[in-house]
């Protein structure tokens, strides 16, 4: 997964309008640290398709936390030219992921 900040997010997400996740955690957090290796997993099946996997470090990027209006880390958002399609708090079932990443992937 890409870290990125307000700037990459801003290029990729919003005006590329890219198809993808973003992981909003922190590294002191224990469930974070369970979702983003799931994650990771779920990119491999994805690498073909155009479907980005990002990750946001909330203490370095409080504005980005603060612009979705997010109450806690682990939040995982779905974007699809650049519209927050979907919000996923906490530590869910790959197959939470990936039907939404399928559901956003058949939106074309």
């Amino acid at each position: 997964m890409e870290r990125i900040n307000s700037n990459e997010f801003d290029e990729k997400i919003n005006d590329e309008g890219e198809k993808c996740l973003v992981l909003f955690s922190r590294k002191s957090c224990h469930v974070c640290q369970e979702v983003h290796p799931m994650l990771e997993e779920i990119e491999e099946d994805y690498k073909d398709k155009e479907f980005g996997f990002y990750n946001v470090d909330v203490e370095e990027q409080k504005d980005l936390f603060n612009k979705f209006a997010l109450k806690g880390v682990p939040q995982v958002l779905f974007f699809d030219n650049g519209e927050c399609i979907y919000k996923v708090g906490g530590k869910q079932q790959e197959d939470d992921y990936t039907d939404k990443i399928n559901a956003i992937l058949g939106a074309n």
